[in-house]
């Protein structure tokens, strides 16, 4: 690959991508804080948009949540290795899409939570939203690490820019617009990246199959090469896809992640109703099939351009990712730019998963953290300014991952296997909530344990069978005839021995596909059988609203009375904080003379309202923090 590089064209199409993000965060920062109409708005327009967003953009920002460089990078290379049957997928996103537009959604824009995981303290207790709260910021921090570094490879392979320097620019670059303008620069930049994204993908392949030919040659090779594949109805649970296994895990997946995920749910909220969020799912389904389809496409153009030398077996790259850059540069690495664009698009959906991220996870550390479990209530300034010290922190964080990610194989290991876990279990208790209404809030932490640890136990025991050697994962074969004619490479020609897996333990010998489904099925069937041994919820008693609209014929019509009681609770909640920080502005006003002393606080039972951060620095949060404990471990007398 010597002689292809990236040139003066390239860097500029690239650092132009940069360069918008962050004008983007920008104008957005600055139109936020002097276009201001309301007084005291700040955090809602800095984490909903002031729900005056449109479906189309937030639909790309969906998009954006789906999407990222391991996508772009990962999709062709599993076509390459594995065949078409994955392609399934796009079925699957469908039927997402409409259980999550009439089952899940309708519950969430009728109690407008600020988080996705406040309905679990109204469905059931803080201890179940704690439950959830904590599995998503784990699994988010742990996946923030992997988004940044699978591009920073693609960038080194075409450039030979050090995968850390390159890395540690994008994230500072994603850090700096997310922090500055909030969800409306994080959606509205996701929308371009998004739109480059697809330009990029489209440009690659149409220019690869006028190299190679044509489709009928892209096709050909392909069926020649066994990579067509869309017949597998094989009913076995251990092969990697089947018709059965991706739709039905795709399905199951993607509902989880769609329907009650705080990325997700965010941006269903920023919209006005429930109407234009239901318009932004059928965008964001769209989108998503088209692009998988082409990153589907185009790992069979790959293995069409390499079917008589496999760049693996030939030594020419190292890992499955490398595929599709390799393809790149060697294809249309002439035509200035292209490459450079190429590149942007890549970087451009890590940039827009990393941005959502970031947005999503501060603020979860708000509402249920800092609201939700400390019961701390700040201003909206305090609060805004909180949420972007918590992007701060998050963003060095992936940073300083990004160094350590590539010498630790483990923590790749890590990542697939809690998101697993995070999915299955967190779906589950959602669904429990949602769908079965008998549901205790013991039955739903007991279930939520079962299904975490056996999606736990197959995920990891999966990876570690894996990396022992015990399964293998069964490539469709590859050639290597040409590699000396056409590169003058002499390949490395390994016989694949298949081990005898029957000894495995069979769970640790499923397909990728059945661990969330399995894990959501456990916490469901766990939850609603604990429920009724120990005791299950008053139906009666149980506000619809806190039900799927589907399920409302599970509901007494006793329960009918209850109608609208948790979204007063919300907004009763919303109330007492208003009235706290009308409390301490009035304190504040009265001790105004000993300005530069402890500043002021006020308590009330099981809250504690805390001033600006002009008058209550970071350090003094802390402070209230330990107060706020030792308040109620001392035993009274």
């Amino acid at each position: 690959m010597g002689e292809y590089y990236f040139d003066s064209v390239d860097y500029v199409v690239f650092s132009g991508m940069l360069l918008i993000s962050a004008i983007t965060g920008v104008y957005y920062g600055c139109k936020s804080r002097y276009g201001q109409s309301v007084e005291g708005s700040d955090l809602n327009e800095y984490l909903t948009g002031s729900k005056s967003m449109k479906p189309f953009p937030v639909a790309m920002s969906l998009v954006a949540s789906y999407v990222s460089g391991v996508t772009i990078l990962g999709t062709p290379a599993e076509i390459y290795n594995f065949g078409t049957q994955y392609w399934f997928i796009a079925f699957s996103i469908w039927f997402s899409g409409a259980i999550v537009a009439f089952v899940y959604l309708p519950v969430f824009h009728k109690l407008q939570v600020n988080s996705s995981y406040e309905y679990l303290e109204m469905r059931f207790n803080r201890e179940v939203r704690m439950l959830a709260s904590i599995l998503f910021v784990m699994d988010e921090i742990m996946f923030l690490p992997i988004v940044i570094y699978a591009p920073s490879l693609a960038f080194n392979q075409v450039t030979g820019v050090d995968v850390h320097i390159i890395g540690s620019i994008v994230c500072f670059i994603c850090i700096f617009y997310t922090v500055i303008g909030g969800l409306k620069a994080v959606v509205y930049s996701d929308t371009w990246q998004i739109i480059i994204m697809f330009i990029s993908v489209i440009v690659i392949v149409i220019l690869g199959t006028i190299a190679i030919g044509g489709p009928s040659v892209v096709w050909k090779r392909s069926a020649d090469g066994g990579r067509l594949i869309f017949n597998n109805f094989n009913p076995s649970m251990y092969e990697r896809h089947t018709v059965y296994g991706v739709v039905t895990g795709g399905v199951i997946f993607w509902t989880a992640f769609n329907g009650v995920n705080q990325t997700m749910v965010q941006r269903y909220l920023s919209l006005p109703n429930e109407k234009d969020s239901k318009i932004s799912v059928v965008m964001f389904t769209i989108g998503v099939s088209l692009f998988v389809s082409l990153c589907v496409y185009s790992g069979l153009l790959v293995f069409a351009t390499y079917h008589k030398c496999d760049p693996m077996g030939a030594g020419r790259i190292y890992q499955d990712d490398q595929l599709l850059p390799l393809f790149v540069m060697e294809t249309v690495g002439h035509l200035r730019g292209v490459p450079g664009l190429f590149i942007a698009g890549v970087f451009g959906a890590a940039l827009s998963s990393l941005s959502v991220v970031l947005n999503a996870t501060s603020a979860v550390v708000l509402e249920d953290f800092v609201k939700g479990c400390l019961r701390i209530h700040l201003s909206e300034k305090s609060a805004t300014y909180l949420v972007k010290i918590v992007i701060l922190i998050l963003g060095a964080m992936a940073m300083g991952f990004v160094f350590i990610v590539e010498r630790m194989g483990g923590i790749l290991v890590m990542t697939t296997s809690l998101s697993a876990i995070a999915a299955g279990t967190t779906f589950g208790v959602f669904t429990l909530g949602m769908v079965i209404p008998w549901t205790s809030s013991m039955g739903a932490i007991i279930g939520a344990v079962a299904g975490a640890t056996l999606s736990g136990l197959i995920a990891f025991g999966s990876q570690y069978s894996l990396a022992i050697g015990d399964v293998v994962l069964r490539k469709l074969p590859v050639n290597t005839d040409m590699c000396t004619i056409d590169y003058g490479i002499v390949p490395n020609v390994t016989i694949e021995n298949y081990p005898d897996e029957s000894h495995v333990f069979p769970l640790f010998r499923l397909s990728y596909h059945w661990i969330t489904p399995i894990g959501i099925i456990t916490t469901v069937v766990v939850g609603a059988i604990a429920s009724f041994l120990t005791g299950k919820a008053d139906t009666t008693r149980i506000d619809p609203d806190l039900i799927s609209p589907v399920f409302h014929f599970l509901l007494p019509p006793e329960a009918q009375r209850y109608a609208g009681t948790a979204a007063r609770t919300v907004r009763n909640r919303s109330h007492n904080d208003e009235e706290g920080s009308l409390m301490q502005d009035i304190s504040t006003t009265g001790t105004s003379s000993k300005r530069g002393s402890v500043p002021t606080c006020f308590f009330k039972w099981n809250t504690l309202y805390l001033t600006s951060y002009s008058d209550c620095s970071l350090k003094m949060l802390y402070v209230h923090v330990f107060v706020f404990c030792l308040k109620y471990s001392v035993p009274k007398l």
